[in-house]
């Protein structure tokens, strides 16, 4: 009689291996769009967020300069009184959108009412500046 003796397995054998890597595959095919588009989502609020406090730091300033708004958002840096002298800046720095570029700044003359209308936009994820439209965040409404 011959006796076999068994020895212990030692490792996985390729079917356990590629088992595991078909139902990895499977579960990062449901998951990475979920997550990217999470992020893209969390991005857009960042910058809508940023937008408000823009909008603010703005309008503290026409508080501040007799209803002028600033000709662009440098002068929220160093901003200067009605004798020029120097005043406490608004911002520190200047802040870029989620997509680590600057905001898009435009005054306007609202043509039915004769008040300056403040527009304050980031590019949106494609890094097109659309004016407002497209994938652009804006702090106003754009009809499409």
């Amino acid at each position: 009689m011959n006796s076999v003796r068994r020895i212990g397995r030692g490792g996985f054998t390729l079917l356990e291996v590629l088992l595991v890597l078909v139902i990895l595959g499977v579960l990062a095919a449901f998951l990475v769009p979920r997550l990217t588009g999470t992020q893209q989502r969390a991005y857009r609020k960042a910058a809508e967020v940023a937008i408000k406090d823009l909008e603010a730091k703005v309008e503290m300033y026409a508080v501040d300069h007799d209803a002028t708004y600033p000709q662009s958002l440098e002068d929220l840096l160093s901003p200067v009184d009605r004798d020029g002298k120097p005043m406490a800046p608004y911002l520190k720095e200047l802040p870029k959108d989620p997509w680590g570029r600057p905001f898009n700044y435009q005054v306007e003359t609202d043509p039915n009412t004769g008040q300056q209308i403040v527009r304050i936009w980031s590019n949106g994820p494609n890094g097109q500046n659309e004016n407002g439209a497209g994938d652009d965040i804006a702090n106003w409404n754009v009809s499409q």
